[in-house]
């Protein structure tokens, strides 16, 4: 029999428990009107109780302890706002569920860690967990995979879905800043943490990724053979390139089905000016599906944030209220199947390459037969001399070549002594 009202506990009160607090207080009414339910936020608790927080929360709602919300019985459904894999966090959540408590996270790095776990028990306590915010902030690429694409079978999934770094890419492009000073410029306007690790070296991207891979091909999360690279090495002169050769340079996380292999993947791509991605610029977030028979599917918009992050919760909290009890990545932990993975080593790219050299007669033969020696070959060349400074800058441009290939070469070209810097390697890819 469906209840007619449910208890909810906010465990975290950052800056997304406070919006969801008062979203929820705020929007109690229209929340009934479409789910016929009553919701009351029964209890909060946050690490500090006595921080000054824009909002009046009485006495009465507060926990002693956070993992009381995982015991009484009085809670129906646990918001998980804590934060990282393991800890507080990871204690809340899997005690929650084996208490019968339905849970409701922005936790990425959980959802991609345990959720091959926390699934199996999901279904066992016939609960749900539910990660919408998870991946993408507010768009709602999870309920798309698990619903709107129903009826597909999917191929690939890729996009952007860091809004830091893709920020950082953004403003270096359209501003002519450079990654310093966009990344302090980034800090300023709260789009990027005081560390913003995770962020500009892929990790963030890399849980998403892993996520949208088990919700899209119905496989459990697979933590092998992901190749992860950041943003960190990229300079203004690469993105200037990038657009002189008709590209933009964006971050991208995808994940694909290959000869029944599954390929994860998280680096810098160029892809071409008039690509659907191209233009998605600032903090802005966008995923494509490609499945059939619907063929590219596009969703687009706020990556994160108190806004776009509360929009997802509240539609995860909605779906439970209306007693859509569900397998949480789609299909029964049974039937999610075991797929192995590949890395990169044979997979064909064109690349962008940028080599940095003493000027001097003899180097470009000695590039080319090193090239040549890998089955690396040339599509295109450009060649910036620095007469006072006696260096030259090579760009190149591949054609499409086997990725262990083209890093053979390039560990062949670092050793020799006329090379001035490590060389550059962007792929690039066709979207």
């Amino acid at each position: 029999m469906k209840k007619n009202k449910f208890n909810i506990a906010i465990v975290g009160l950052g800056n997304i428990g406070i919006n969801l607090y008062k979203h929820l207080i705020q929007n109690k009414k229209n929340i009934k009107k479409k789910t016929n339910v009553d919701l009351n936020i029964k209890y909060v608790s946050a690490k500090n109780k006595f921080k000054k927080r824009k909002i009046n929360i009485p006495k009465n709602k507060w926990l002693n302890n956070y993992i009381e919300a995982s015991k009484r019985k009085d809670i129906d459904i646990v918001i998980e706002l804590i934060g990282g894999a393991d800890g507080s966090a990871k204690k809340l959540v899997f005690n929650s569920i084996k208490n019968g408590k339905h849970v409701v996270t922005a936790n990425k790095a959980l959802i991609s860690k345990y959720g091959n776990e926390l699934s199996k028990l999901a279904e066992k306590n016939k609960v749900n967990l539910e990660f919408e915010a998870a991946v993408a902030g507010g768009i709602p690429i999870i309920r798309t995979l698990k619903e709107g694409l129903i009826a597909n079978k999917n191929k690939k999934i890729y996009g952007i879905l860091n809004g830091t770094s893709n920020f950082i890419l953004s403003n270096m492009d359209k501003n002519k800043m450079s990654f310093h000073n966009v990344l302090n410029k980034a800090k300023r306007l709260g789009y990027a943490e005081s560390n913003p690790k995770s962020d500009l070296n892929g990790e963030d991207v890399k849980s998403k990724v892993q996520i949208l891979s088990s919700l899209a091909f119905n496989c459990f999360i697979n933590q092998s053979n992901i190749n992860l690279e950041g943003i960190n090495f990229i300079d203004e002169i690469d993105i200037k390139n990038a657009n002189i050769l008709g590209y933009k340079i964006k971050h991208l996380g995808i994940s694909e089905i290959d000869k029944g292999k599954l390929i994860q993947r998280v680096h810098p791509c160029l892809i071409k000016k008039d690509s659907r991605l191209s233009n998605v610029d600032g903090v802005l977030n966008a995923i494509i599906t490609e499945s059939k028979p619907l063929g590219k599917s596009v969703l687009q918009g706020e990556g994160a944030g108190p806004g776009p992050t509360t929009s997802a919760l509240v539609s995860d909290i909605c779906s439970i209220l209306r007693g859509n009890i569900k397998f949480p990545f789609s299909v029964s932990y049974k039937k999610r199947q075991k797929i192995k993975s590949l890395d990169l080593s044979n997979k064909y790219f064109s690349f962008y390459i940028r080599l940095d050299v003493i000027d001097k007669k003899g180097v470009l033969s000695s590039i080319t037969k090193t090239m040549s020696k890998n089955k690396v070959s040339v599509k295109r060349l450009i060649q910036n001399p620095f007469k006072k400074r006696k260096f030259a800058t090579i760009i190149m441009v591949s054609h499409r070549v086997k990725n262990i290939n083209l890093t053979k070469c390039i560990n062949e070209l670092i050793k020799k002594n006329f090379i001035v810097k490590r060389p550059k390697f962007i792929r690039i890819e066709e979207i």
